[in-house]
This record gives structure tokens, sequence and C-alpha cells, in this order.
């Protein structure tokens, strides 16, 4: 019995191994690249009027990514948890669009005092129906995970599907 028990575990996972996931089937475009806090002058969209803050997309996406803050908390042990709605505008493939996104953003700072970043990622849904141009009948997701120096985030690599909206992502 035990051994039937791990035979049928085996089998199923080396079927969802080898099987194309979802994202694949329902013909998901990947995409990928690295952000970074912007220098004066960039990102000045009007899309971002307001704005809690902003990172310069490169890579696939070639734009600015506007942050909207709507809660913020952080443990007395520093971790850090953020959610809120964002708005991308730039280019993708050459052509120009806009998406908005819902996100989540989890860190662990050394304390809440001086917010000392060690680690951090976010999670970027995109919402269904927002996009124009480009990303026009598209969702998917963006994800990000800081590549920290010296207590900051200094890099924001980022990497996502994309997927006509009649296609539900993979989970």
């Amino acid at each position: 019995m035990k051994r039937f028990v791990f035979l049928s575990v085996t089998i199923v996972m080396l079927l969802t191994l080898l099987i194309p996931s979802t994202a694949f089937a329902a013909g998901a475009t990947q995409f990928s690249g690295v952000a970074f806090w912007p220098g004066d002058g960039q990102c000045a969209d009007p899309q971002g009027a307001g704005s809690d803050y902003v990172v310069l997309m490169t890579g696939d996406l070639q734009g600015c990514h506007y942050t909207f803050v709507e809660t913020a908390t952080c443990s007395p042990g520093g971790a850090y948890n953020e959610t809120g709605h964002e708005v991308f505008v730039g280019q993708y493939n050459g052509e120009f669009g806009t998406f908005e996104t819902t996100y989540r953003f989890t860190a662990k700072y050394n304390n809440c005092t001086d917010f000392k970043e060690v680690t951090g990622r976010c999670q970027h849904p995109l919402i269904d129906g927002s996009g124009t141009g480009v990303f026009e009948g598209l969702t998917g997701r963006l994800d990000m995970r800081d590549q920290v120096v010296d207590g900051a985030g200094v890099a924001f690599p980022y990497r996502g599907h994309l997927y006509p909206v009649h296609t539900s992502p993979p989970r």
C-alpha cells in the first residue's frame, strides 16, 4: 500500500513538471527588466500626479511606474507590509500604453525607526480592463525583488506575464 501511495504521488509530481503550464498554454507573454529610482526630470507624466513614489522601468517595459500607497504597517520586529495601486505609463515592444495594478509590498527592516531594508519584494496583479494602447485587452502580473545595498533598495529586477483578459492566469 505504501508503495502504491509513493508511486501515485511521484507520478502526479512528474506530470506537474512535464505538462506545459497553463501560462504558456494560454498564450502568455513573458517580460522582464530592472527598475531604478528616476533621475531629475524623468517620470513627470500627468497620470502619476500625486503618487507617493515612482520607479523608472528598463528592459521589456520602458517607462514610469507610479505608486499610490493606501496602507502601510510595520511591526516592532521590522516586518513591513504595504498595499495600494499603481499606474504604468510607457512602452512595450516599442508601442505606447498604460496599465494599472494593485500591489502588495513586503519587506524586512532592521527596525521601524530607521527603515534600513534587509530584503523586500512585491506582487503587482494587473487590473483587468485597465490597459490602453499596447496593453489594451491584457491582464497579468508583475513581480519585483529589491536589490538592497547599505540598507536601501537600489535596483528592482522585475519579471511577469501578460495574458488576454479572457484567459485566467495561473495561480
